[in-house]
């Protein structure tokens, strides 16, 4: 019973989300405590969720001060060289700029933190993606394929967690796996090119009247959507007068501006618009009311050198792990606010400027310990992965590195790593055993579901990612879900072909 109430209540969620029947907060907290109560948890229900809702806190505190922090330093302008360099060598071309968000995201992810992945990526590269009209719903997702990949690092955690419960080196797991990681990373760069030359295509079909007979949606720069949901529709200032270029300039709110300016044209209409160095030499006109306006009050430009010299500080104490991370940010925000904002007035009107993120981002994190707590806490997710254990066939038993890293797919996505790792593996290894497969092979294939993992609504920080994108969870897995388990079952074949992951 517990087994079909907890894949239901996973499978209810999901559909949920997706479907956009319910807001993910809602969902988690609402389907869990239906199915709790159908297990049979009563009044326990409430000592299961605020069980959880402890070991949450921490996470809750790191995001909500990040947001604050980097939000910040948005405000006072520390990332708008970084988008001026990124436009001048990206230029206006879709597939280019995708494929430079995977990178970046992959390069970040080297910090093993997914939150402070994403913050970095989404602060650099959103306001080009809003700049260009392309979705933020593909930022979200070749950021989520990178830093998913890259969560097999030793200092990522998963390795660790895989090593410590088989009691391993997390060396012998982790280097005879750098073959995937390098293959799985090609996949990721494939996936974005391939998202990249949809968006080129989706930009031009978007707006044909913006397009007209512009053959390559990387030589102009179209009046297309603004957050992939909303189409502004735009041109110049009269057929045959000669005015035929419209620039379109975008808000926070994904409204949308046009001006008309003399165009090359004789008088076509057609929205032929500026190549890459007039983009990143107009910058200043195009960011105007948009979160990189350069003419924002919030601009600190004396305090650049002050701010990124902070802003390398935190991220050194954020890899030596020296400090808790929530204190860290804690501290770098205070800092920053003191210095940036003297004034309390002005303190308090940026912290109430950044909270309807934090208000996202933290109710969602709250709300998945309701989730996490019932699965727990009922036992469902001991009987499901008793049941998964049960139900292979003996003959299966040489395979069983190859089921296990299959396994890892949707299983670490419907639990924690640490209830995965800690709860699930060492049974499947002790199955194994008696086939004679190492419990070396069933760590290093336990690892390779990690891709999926990350997309979890139970990762506070992929949570942080759609929230500060401003994209719907749901939207996000319909993209996301079936890249990323194809790149892990492209880790987990390679891994066995390289001899990796090993058969009894």
């Amino acid at each position: 019973m517990l087994v079909l109430l907890g894949f239901a209540m996973i499978a209810v969620f999901m559909v949920l989300i997706m479907t956009k029947k319910l807001t993910p907060v809602l969902a988690l907290i609402i389907v869990p405590t239906v199915f709790g109560l159908f297990a049979g948890a009563g009044l326990g229900i409430g000592d299961m969720v605020m069980d959880s809702m402890k070991s949450m806190t921490s996470t809750a505190a790191l995001l909500m001060f990040a947001i604050i922090y980097f939000g910040l330093m948005i405000d006072v302008g520390l990332f708008d060289p970084l988008v001026k360099f990124i436009l001048r060598k990206l230029g206006n071309d879709p597939a280019k700029v995708v494929l430079g968000t995977a990178i970046l995201a992959a390069a970040v992810s080297l910090d093993g933190d997914g939150s402070t992945t994403f913050i970095l990526t989404t602060a650099a590269m959103l306001p080009v993606y809003l700049r260009l009209k392309m979705s933020p719903v593909v930022l979200t997702c070749v950021a989520g394929l990178a830093n998913g990949t890259m969560n097999i690092l030793p200092w990522g955690g998963p390795t660790a967690r895989a090593a410590t419960a088989l009691h391993l080196d997390v060396n012998d797991v982790f280097v005879p796996m750098v073959p995937s990681l390098i293959v799985g990373l090609i996949v990721v760069l494939v996936f974005a090119w391939l998202l990249g030359l949809q968006e080129r295509n989706r930009l031009r079909t978007t707006a044909p009247e913006i397009w007209g007979d512009v053959a390559d949606p990387s030589d102009a720069f179209d009046g297309g959507t603004g957050r992939g949901d909303s189409v502004a529709a735009g041109s110049g200032s009269g057929s045959g007068s000669g005015f035929g270029a419209g620039r379109f300039n975008f808000g926070r709110n994904g409204s949308s501006s046009t001006s008309g300016k003399p165009g090359a044209g004789g008088g076509s209409g057609v929205a032929v618009l500026e190549d890459p160095a007039t983009l990143v030499d107009d910058h200043d006109t195009a960011m105007a009311d948009t979160a990189l306006d350069p003419n924002r009050t919030t601009l600190r430009p004396k305090l650049f050198w002050f701010n990124l010299g902070l802003t390398v500080a935190v991220m050194v104490v954020l890899v030596a792990n020296i400090v808790p991370l929530p204190f860290v940010f804690m501290v770098g925000s205070a800092i920053a606010l003191l210095v940036n904002f003297p004034k309390v007035k002005d303190q308090g009107a940026q912290l109430i400027a950044h909270a309807p993120s934090i208000v996202a981002v933290v109710s969602m994190v709250m709300a998945a310990a309701v989730l996490t707590g019932v699965l727990n806490g009922t036992g469902m997710v001991k009987a499901m992965s008793e049941w998964l254990v049960q139900i292979i066939p003996a003959e299966m038993g040489p395979f069983m590195a190859v089921i296990t890293g299959l396994l890892s797919i949707p299983m670490t996505f419907f639990m924690s790593n640490d209830a995965f790792y800690f709860g699930v593996l060492p049974v499947l290894s002790e199955t194994a055993a008696h086939y004679g497969v190492d419990a070396v092979d069933m760590a290093r294939a336990s690892i390779t579901g990690q891709p999926f993992h990350l997309q979890s609504p139970l990762v506070p920080a992929i949570l942080l990612l759609v929230s500060l994108a401003k994209v719907d969870l749901g939207d996000h897995h319909k993209k996301v879900l079936w890249r990323t388990a194809v790149i892990s079952v492209v880790m987990l074949a390679v891994g066995v072909l390289t001899g990796a992951i090993g058969i009894g």
